[in-house]
């Protein structure tokens, strides 16, 4: 997601924090907007900010009491309070990083629907003219994504996933798939949605009873369950989080498939052995682009000239960085590849992509049931972490919202098969037989 998405920079982070010092220029803009007679310094750099942006329909307030709207008349969806001047100037010199340290500080506030303002950012800025400055482009060229090596990965994973499944149980739902579910009908409940995209998975697969498949990243281990409970298949699941893992096997345990289901606490890049189906659902996000031909070598050797396989990955459609501050904060080495990107997966290792289909709305909606819950209880998760965790987690989730209903991210699932293996389907009516 993007909080205050490519808009300015000052002229140094040091400039930020002089509180008593006069305003940095904003650098890169370019745009004179009418200023309202005996307004501030600071209420004519926001209302720059605001103009640079495209204008997007939302108040900012000052710790002064001025308010400062977009020069096009327009009823704002949402007032943003700014507690101080050093939050403003944060705001102004990296607002992709800063809006969100200061929200999740408390020091910039939102009265109003928080999907509501990131939406508003994101559809303005999409129609906005953006002109970057020398400076700008330094700052974007001084952030460094974290790279997935072996022991890179271990850590990213423990950041986000090992923070405890106590946690995660408070607005997963019962399903604990932490994935975008897929909605049948527009009134699914949560849990029903997540088994709908795990039989939908199934059936793209066209799973046999008796047949192997390897899963690349298992999350709590819903779907592998799921395939060996319902479709009468032997699954090997792999992940590095442990927490993850333990959660799994006691589950598969408690549920009887012990003998059905091994979940593996290892790297996707040391999976051995031959199958008849290769999965992947919200792993590779957390793979990197360096390592896709790596990832094609991985499945082409499972599966030989073979079986069949299928990616479900959140994406875009170009590629872009990762927001900084997801990746500082939430998701660490994460990035949603384009489905050219994805294409570095299949084609060296000679992969035929079978189906595509994007379901981004379903994760929009998959967010909301998560967000509502997460509201419910925000109580609880103070108590594990604190009232700047709650906020952080409302912003990544709120934001997440919107990259989806306005299309900045995708939710892909793509169906491939070897491509010498011609027991592939003749048409699209199995993905949707009961």
């Amino acid at each position: 997601m993007n909080a205050v998405e490519d808009c300015v920079a000052s002229e140094s982070d040091s400039a930020s924090e002089r509180t008593s010092a006069p305003p940095p220029p904003v650098a890169g803009v370019v745009v004179k907007a009418r200023e309202p007679e005996g307004r501030s310094v600071e209420g004519r750099l926001l209302s720059r900010l605001l103009a640079f942006l495209g204008d997007p329909p939302l108040e900012f307030v000052l710790w002064t009491g001025e308010a400062v709207r977009p020069a096009v008349a327009a009823d704002p969806v949402a007032s943003l309070h700014i507690a101080d001047r050093a939050a403003l100037f944060g705001l102004l010199a990296d607002p992709q990083v800063r809006f969100g340290e200061s929200y999740s500080d408390g020091r910039i506030t939102v009265e109003g629907d928080l999907v509501g303002v990131l939406e508003a950012v994101y559809k303005s800025g999409a129609n906005s003219k953006r002109r970057f400055s020398v400076l700008r482009r330094g700052v974007e060229l001084m952030r460094r994504r974290r790279i997935n090596t072996l022991p890179g990965s271990r850590d990213n994973i423990h950041h986000h996933y090992d923070i405890g499944n106590k946690f995660y149980s408070l607005w997963l739902g019962k399903t604990m798939a932490y994935t975008c579910a897929y909605y049948p009908t527009p009134e699914a409940a949560l849990d029903e949605a997540q088994v709908a995209k795990m039989d939908h998975v199934c059936r793209k697969m066209r799973l046999r009873p008796g047949e192997s498949v390897v899963e690349a990243g298992c999350g709590w281990g819903s779907l592998a369950i799921h395939m060996a409970q319902n479709y009468g298949v032997k699954v090997r699941a792999f992940n590095i989080s442990h927490e993850q893992v333990a959660f799994a096997r006691e589950r598969a345990q408690r549920e009887g498939l012990g003998s059905s289901v091994e979940f593996v606490e290892d790297d996707y890049r040391n999976i051995i052995g031959k199958y008849d189906a290769f999965v992947s659902v919200g792993m590779l996000e957390h793979v990197g682009v360096e390592n896709y031909p790596g990832l094609g070598r991985v499945i082409q050797q499972c599966l030989g000239n073979v079986g069949r396989g299928l990616i479900h990955s959140i994406g875009r459609n170009r590629p872009a960085a990762m927001h900084p501050w997801i990746e500082k904060r939430i998701f660490p080495g994460a990035y949603p590849p384009s489905l050219s990107e994805m294409m570095q997966i299949f084609e060296p290792w000679n992969l035929s992509i079978l189906d595509v289909e994007n379901i981004r709305l379903h994760y929009a909606r998959t967010l909301r049931h998560w967000l509502e819950l997460y509201e419910g209880a925000t109580e609880r998760v103070a108590e594990m972490f604190d009232e700047k965790f709650v906020r952080m987690w409302r912003l990544y989730l709120a934001g997440s919202i919107a990259g989806f209903t306005t299309g900045t991210l995708q939710l892909f699932q793509v169906l491939f098969a070897p491509g010498v293996n011609n027991d592939v389907p003749w048409t699209r009516d199995y993905i949707y037989a009961r």
